[in-house]
């Protein structure tokens, strides 16, 4: 076969323009540090890229919830410690004042400090973080505890009693319509204990506590606490994060068993036998007995968490493992090797100087180089 000029000039643009090229394809993985810019580079690993980039954000997205978790669980903690710190300081209270050597007025002084204490109680149970009340359920947009519609006085019962309800030695007793014209009879949930009301308001006004069994002893109004439905929150659904692929963990701390109504029915309970001269140091040891009951609450409330608490650290500890996994296949399926790439521009550099000096001299007879 004849080779002609013009053969030679197009096979040396054709393999200086492949030169181009490739050195194009290198000078882009260096400023990318990625094997590849386009999918039809290697529909392989653009696919392979997709689902492990989707892996690390899924990774990443967890790491965020871990936050809100913790955020969620810290406050519950802290605000269980400090609300069991103060119950303990209402029935120390309340141990001091069952003993008779205590006169009228250091009573009432300790129900001024219990109330101040109870105040702060409310506020605990009312705590918002990140603008969510956390000790309301699902429900973290309204306040779970109404403090002006605790303590309504019995004579609100004659108005409107399906709407209130009794608390009563941490019992919440609430309207019973079975007995409707025997009185106000309020029964405790799931039970045949009732709090019975006669002549409510007149001068025969009677309270009667049947434990269910048929014993019946007279309750003083001040033994009581009418409060309005509602005043208390009674939502106690899961608040719950998934920290995993599937794996949801509520984070919230159940109200109903800390903050509900006969947690500060108790309270208000000793408020007002403090203030009662009458009140006999039996009665205050019986008082001290619900604040047990409370406290108990709070503290396997607490400790609950506290086991949640612990697997979420476990799952912490995997969602990092995950991440540095998720990374490393990421990195190993796209970017480059630099000091590969260096080297192939390199070589590839010394090849196109190559065949430029080469095009060059095969290139360089012209024309009038025939006729000289």
């Amino acid at each position: 076969m004849r080779v002609t000029q013009s053969m030679l000039t197009h096979s040396s643009l054709r393999h200086l323009s492949q030169s181009y090229q490739n050195l194009h394809t290198l000078q882009n993985q260096l400023s990318t540090g990625k094997k590849i810019s386009r999918a039809s580079q290697d529909p392989v690993v653009a696919m392979n890229g997709m689902r492990y980039r989707t892996q690390a954000t899924e990774v990443s997205q967890f790491k965020r919830n871990l936050s809100e978790v913790y955020n969620w669980m810290d406050n519950a903690d802290a605000v269980m410690d400090k609300t069991g710190s103060t119950l303990h300081r209402v029935r120390e209270l309340a141990v001091q004042a069952s003993n008779d050597t205590y006169e009228e007025t250091q009573r009432k002084n300790m129900a001024q400090e219990i109330r101040q204490l109870r105040e702060h109680l409310e506020s605990l149970a009312n705590t918002k973080v990140n603008n969510k009340f956390i000790f309301n359920g699902t429900n973290t947009k309204d306040a779970p505890l109404s403090a002006d519609k605790i303590n309504m006085g019995i004579e609100v019962l004659a108005e409107d009693p399906a709407s209130h309800v009794i608390t009563y030695n941490s019992e919440v007793y609430e309207l019973d319509a079975e007995h409707e014209g025997e009185g106000l009879v309020f029964r405790k949930a799931d039970s045949n204990e009732t709090i019975t009301i006669t002549d409510l308001g007149g001068e025969n006004q009677e309270l009667i506590f049947n434990n269910g069994s048929g014993q019946t002893n007279e309750l003083l109004e001040r033994q009581i606490v009418v409060s309005e439905k509602g005043a208390v929150s009674t939502n106690n659904e899961k608040v719950e994060i998934e920290l995993m692929k599937g794996v949801n963990v509520p984070v919230n701390v159940n109200p109903g068993k800390v903050f509900s109504a006969d947690f500060f029915g108790d309270i208000i309970q000793l408020e007002k036998a403090l203030e009662d001269p009458a009140t006999t140091s039996e009665e205050l040891i019986g008082l001290i007995a619900s604040f047990d009951r409370q406290i108990e609450k709070v503290v396997n409330e607490r400790a609950e968490l506290g086991a949640r608490y612990n697997r979420v650290e476990m799952i912490d500890d995997r969602i990092q493992e995950q991440e540095v996994i998720a990374k490393r296949i990421l990195s190993e399926n796209e970017d480059v090797d630099i000091e590969k790439v260096i080297t192939e521009l390199l070589a590839a550099e010394n090849v196109h100087r190559a065949a430029l000096a080469s095009t060059s001299r095969i290139m360089q007879p012209t024309l009038m180089d025939f006729l000289r």
